[in-house]
């Protein structure tokens, strides 16, 4: 595997790359153009940039998340497929300046939910936090005013106020989609997709809803291993793959986190890894990677990422906001910084055990 850290690019990041290659073991970094609309072809000369930047700072640019997918795709409007070249003109761009890993979601109006941004812990840190209760006391126009204030001034990806003052009309739009359009829509994106992501050898990394259950009524359909293996069957192309994040498929306490690894068996290509603490099944705060600070068992779930040979990029997730520092919620520098070397050092671990039981053979 190799260890990368998520950056938003220079306008927008508080982490500076100099920061990052610092990080012992992160050689790379996963990035995108923030401030691109969805639904925009993405220009090579900025693709061109961005890659430049970055390796010119000593990392590589292990892949893109997220190339945002237009509404009228997930909706399935009329106008979708002049989308859907936009969208294949920004693949053929990133698959000529050789990045072959790209991260997205299928979410409807919300990229992610919580109901708090700077919720404080007993070591005095402060995390993202969701609660049920919360979420069914608000109604939907509210729930980025609810939050926004917390964001340290930083625009949160997913969440852009542009996107937010159209919320009623994003509502509307999904008015008739259920879980079968939704399925049906995302398979049709797929099958046109994937003819360009052959020829670039470009692996698309669905990412899981977060959380994973239905929020104001919406659809949500990557939430577990029945549905993600469906997607996987429905258009059964290796490129056709997962971001295997555990921060969001964990928000549901029934999936089996390591089970579900091993059930993607080459096609994880990318991978999230962080813990939660859970109050109740519907009251979760994001904690330290240390496995004792959180409900999951961290040194599992890198097992079975080592057992299955996943050899792609891996981030540590949301972090705490720890030692003062003021950056967009979750994702400051010091706290991911030591979940990074904490994964590397269970990774380290695991491989060394496995290295010793095979030459004990």
């Amino acid at each position: 595997m190799q260890m990368t850290f998520r950056w938003y690019g220079s306008k927008y990041d508080t982490v500076t790359l100099k920061q990052i290659r610092q990080i012992p073991g992160v050689t790379g970094v996963i990035s995108t153009l923030y401030g691109t609309a969805p639904g925009e072809v993405w220009e090579t000369a900025d693709i061109l940039a961005l890659k430049k930047e970055i390796e010119d700072a000593g990392l590589s640019l292990a892949g893109i998340e997220s190339v945002n997918i237009h509404d009228a795709i997930k909706v399935g409007t009329p106008d979708r497929d002049r989308y859907i070249d936009n969208y294949i003109t920004t693949l053929e761009r990133l698959g000529q300046a050789g990045i072959h890993m790209v991260c997205y979601n299928f979410m409807p109006v919300f990229d992610w939910t919580r109901t708090e941004l700077a919720r404080v812990r007993p070591d005095g840190s402060t995390v993202l936090a969701y609660t049920q209760e919360a979420v069914d006391a608000l109604n939907p126009e509210d729930m980025f005013a609810s939050i926004s204030g917390d964001a340290n001034g930083a625009i949160l990806p997913g969440w852009e106020p542009e996107r937010m003052a159209h919320i009623k009309e994003l509502f509307e739009m999904y008015r008739d989609v259920d879980d079968e359009k939704l399925f049906a829509n995302l398979k049709y994106f797929l099958e046109r997709i994937m003819p360009v992501c052959d020829k670039y050898d470009i692996n698309m990394a669905i990412h899981p809803d977060d959380p994973a259950w239905s929020v104001f009524g919406l659809p949500r359909i990557i939430i577990n291993k029945e549905n993600i293996l469906r997607m996987m069957k429905m258009v059964d192309n290796p490129h056709n793959g997962v971001t295997f994040c555990s921060g969001s498929y964990g928000t549901n306490l029934e999936n089996d986190l390591p089970d579900m690894i091993r059930s993607l068996k080459g096609r994880i290509h990318f991978a999230h890894v962080r813990n939660l603490k859970f109050n109740s099944p519907t009251d979760f705060e994001e904690s330290a990677h240390l496995s004792s600070d959180g409900t999951f068992d961290m040194y599992e779930i890198m097992l079975a990422l080592y057992d299955i040979g996943f050899d792609g990029p891996i981030r540590p997730d949301h972090g705490r906001m720890i030692w003062d520092e003021v950056a967009m919620p979750g994702y400051g520098l010091y706290d991911r910084a030591l979940g990074a070397a904490y994964l590397n050092g269970l990774w380290e671990a695991i491989d060394k055990q496995h290295k010793k039981e095979e030459a004990s053979k």
